[in-house]
C-alpha cells in the first residue's frame, strides 16, 4: 500500500519563478534591478562627443580601491532611458541589450554603482553570493585556495557541475599568486594586508543540467584585521550582507583557553604561531555593529557555515576519554559527499564539532546562538599539515574542506541531502 500511495502521491510543485531577479554586482555587492543596469557602448565616435573615448570616474574609483591602475579611452556609458523602448533588447524578461542612435548593438551591461561588466546571467538567475569572513590568522586565503582547487579538481565532477573563473584576468591572478605557490611550490601565502585590497576573486560553480542556475561564488579576501575594525568593515564588508551564504573561519588558536595547551603538546615543531590573535566573538559583535543589528529581530538568516580551520592542530588536543575531542574523532577522517549531501554524516560532524567549540569558547558560541539563525559547524584543513617557517613540510593533503561549500549548496537547494543508506 505505501508503494501504491507513494506511486500516486504528488510531487510537491516547484515554487513559480520570478521574471527577473534582483542583481548583486560581484564586484561591488551592490543590489540593484536589472532595469537599473548601464551599458557599455561598442564603439566610439570622434564627432559625437557622446560616444567618444573618455575616462570612466566610477569604474576608476573601483580600480584605485584595489589598489588596480586607471584605465583612460573607455567607450562611453549608454543609458536605457535614452533609448527608446523598440531599441532595448530582452531576454528572459531581462534588459540584455542596446541598439544606440548609430545602429550599434552592445551587451555589455555593466553594474550602475561600479561600472564592471556583469556575469551573461545576472538577472535571470538568483544573485547568490558566498562570503568568505573571519579573524586575522584564520588562514582565509589558504583556505579559498585550498578550497578551489578542490572544487575545480575533485567536487564540481561530483555533482556534474564545473568550478571556473568568470573570466581569464581572474584565472590568471588565482593561478599565480595563489594556486601555484601553494599546491605547486609548498610556499605559504602571507596574511592579507589591511591596506592592501584585494580585488574579488569571482567563480562560478555551473551545473550540466541547465534547469539548476549556476552558483556565483566571490571570494572577497578581506584582510582578517578588518574583521574587527568597524570603518574598515563599513567600507569592505558590504558584501557580507548581500551574501546567500557565509563561511566564518575559525583558528583554533584564536581560542585562548587551548592555545597553549596546543603549543604544550605540539612541542619541537611549533609552526606557524603568531602573538597576537584576535578573539572570535570580536568578530562577531563587530559584525553585529555593522550590519546584523540592521536586520529584522537583530538577526541574520544568512546561512553561515562556522568552519574550524587547521583541524590537523586538534590531534594535539585528541584523547580516548574526548576531554576536548576523541582521538577516533571523524574531524580527522577525509570524506568525500556526491551527488547528494550525507546528511548522518554532516550531524556527525557538526554535533561534534558544536561540543568542541562549546567547550573551548562558550561565549563565541552563545553569541552565534544569539545572532544567526541558521548554522552548522565543521572542521577543516587546507593543507594537511601545520607549515613550519612558511613552508610546507609535504604535499597539500585537504582535509574536508569542501564540506561547508556543499552544505551551502544543499541549504541553497542546489543538490539534496540524504540519510545514510
Amino acid at each position: 500500500m505505501s508503494f501504491l500511495s507513494n506511486l500516486f502521491r504528488r510531487k510537491p510543485q516547484a515554487a513559480p519563478r520570478p521574471l527577473f531577479y534582483d542583481i548583486v554586482c560581484p564586484y561591488c555587492f551592490s543590489k540593484f534591478s536589472p532595469e537599473e543596469v548601464v551599458f557599455r557602448a561598442s564603439h566610439h565616435r570622434e564627432d559625437d562627443e557622446d560616444y567618444a573615448l573618455g575616462e570612466d570616474e566610477l569604474l576608476n574609483k573601483y580600480r584605485e580601491r584595489f589598489g588596480l591602475d586607471s584605465v583612460h579611452d573607455m567607450e562611453a556609458i549608454l543609458h536605457p532611458l535614452d533609448v527608446p523602448e523598440e531599441h532595448r533588447l530582452y531576454s528572459d524578461h531581462v534588459l540584455t541589450g542596446l541598439t544606440d542612435r548609430y545602429g550599434e548593438l552592445t551587451r555589455r551591461r555593466l553594474c550602475p554603482h561600479c561600472h564592471n561588466e556583469l556575469p551573461v546571467t545576472a538577472g535571470k538567475v538568483p544573485s547568490n553570493i558566498i562570503s568568505i569572513i573571519g579573524a586575522s590568522q584564520a588562514g582565509k586565503s589558504v583556505y579559498m585556495t585550498s578550497l578551489i582547487h578542490t572544487l575545480q579538481h575533485v567536487t564540481a565532477d561530483h555533482f556534474d557541475a564545473a568550478c571556473m573563473p568568470l573570466n581569464a584576468e581572474i584565472s590568471r591572478k588565482f593561478r599565480t599568486m595563489y594556486e601555484e605557490p601553494l599546491f605547486e611550490r609548498g610556499d605559504l601565502l602571507t596574511s592579507t594586508q589591511k591596506e592592501k585590497m584585494q580585488e574579488p576573486f569571482i567563480f562560478q560553480f555551473v551545473f550540466k543540467d541547465e534547469e539548476k542556475p549556476p552558483l556565483t561564488l566571490v571570494f572577497f579576501d578581506v584582510a582578517g584585521e578588518g574583521m574587527v575594525d568597524q570603518d574598515y568593515l563599513g567600507l569592505h564588508g558590504q558584501h557580507i550582507k548581500n551574501s546567500a551564504g557565509i563561511l566564518f573561519m575559525v583558528d583554533p588558536l584564536q581560542i585562548r583557553s587551548i592555545r597553549e595547551r596546543i603549543k604544550i603538546n605540539i612541542g619541537d615543531k611549533p609552526g606557524e604561531f603568531v602573538s597576537q590573535y584576535d578573539e572570535p566573538r570580536d568578530v562577531v559583535l563587530t559584525m553585529f555593529g555593522d550590519f546584523i543589528a540592521y536586520q529584522e529581530k537583530g538577526k541574520t538568516d544568512i546561512p553561515t557555515a562556522i568552519v574550524l580551520t587547521k583541524s590537523d592542530m586538534l590531534t594535539a588536543l585528541a584523547d580516548e576519554e574526548g576531554t576536548y575531542i576523541k582521538t577516533n574523532s571523524n574531524i580527522f577522517n577525509p570524506m568525500e559527499h556526491r551527488k547528494y549531501m550525507d546528511l548522518d554524516e554532516f550531524a556527525n560532524i557538526d554535533g561534534e564539532v558544536r561540543r568542541f567549540i562549546e567547550k573551548v569558547d562558550k561565549p563565541f558560541k552563545g553569541t552565534m546562538d544569539v545572532y544567526f539563525t541558521d548554522t552548522a559547524y565543521f572542521a577543516v584543513s587546507a593543507l594537511g599539515s601545520n607549515p613550519v617557517e612558511q613552508k610546507l613540510q609535504g604535499l597539500v593533503s585537504p582535509i574536508r574542506v569542501d564540506e561547508p561549500f556543499i552544505w551551502l549548496l544543499y541549504k541553497l537547494k542546489y543538490i539534496e541531502g540524504r540519510e545514510s543508506q
